[in-house]
């Protein structure tokens, strides 16, 4: 058995059996997806990734555990936090499109209904400027799962800043700071960074982080 690099042995089983209840709630035959759940777990063992690693899969499938009660369409939402980093090249800016499309497919290969499909591939997409479509009732508390790390205590988030540096280590630093000043400014600019009350504990935490990076290159 493939083992999910970062995370524990805990976090590991029930990623897998997140997985498997997708396809159970879905109506596919788990032991049908078993090939693919080992292809994904590779993708996410790429020597480049740093953050975007089957660790940050876990972490999302646990938060979406806590709030599963919540949901219009779980199996959507455990396929979504599969898929939407299973295609990540740091030098290609259609990541989350890519990412949508492996999804699209894949699902069909095993049979999924194309609606279920249609709102994984949504999903996914909306990774990309994190901001919500209409009429897609699970995708606030997705993406804001996605966020979460924005929130975290200090020492986390600059664990996570040093791993996003890392995916991205053959920028020049001047350009990278610039670049990720950018991106940062663009999340305190909006008016919550955070959709649900279930994450809006995070906001200010999460203001905090984003800031004292700005501040410190």
């Amino acid at each position: 058995m493939r083992s999910l690099p970062g995370s524990s042995d805990s976090e590991q089983a029930a990623a897998r059996k997140a997985w498997r209840n997708g396809l159970e709630l879905a109506g596919i035959d788990p032991a049908l997806g078993e090939p693919i759940l080992a292809r994904l777990v590779d993708r996410y063992r790429e020597g480049h990734r740093a953050y975007h690693t089957a660790s940050h899969v876990a972490d999302l499938i646990g938060q979406a555990g806590a709030f599963e009660g919540e949901l219009a369409n779980p199996a959507a939402v455990t396929f979504a936090i599969w898929y939407h980093d299973a295609i990540y090249r740091p030098r290609r800016s259609d990541n989350e499109a890519e990412s949508a499309g492996l999804a699209g497919r894949e699902l069909t290969g095993l049979g999924a209904r194309g609606d279920l499909i249609e709102v994984v591939v949504r999903l996914i997409e909306a990774t990309q400027r994190h901001q919500p479509p209409t009429g897609l009732p699970d995708a606030a508390l997705f993406l804001d799962s996605d966020l979460a790390i924005l929130g975290s205590p200090p020492p986390v988030y600059a664990a996570y800043r040093a791993a996003i540096r890392r995916e991205y280590r053959w920028v020049p630093a001047p350009i990278y700071r610039r670049k990720r000043a950018e991106v940062l400014t663009a999340f305190l600019e909006r008016e919550r960074i955070y959709l649900t009350q279930r994450y809006r504990p995070l906001e200010e935490p999460a203001r905090a982080n984003l800031a004292a990076e700005i501040a410190g290159g």
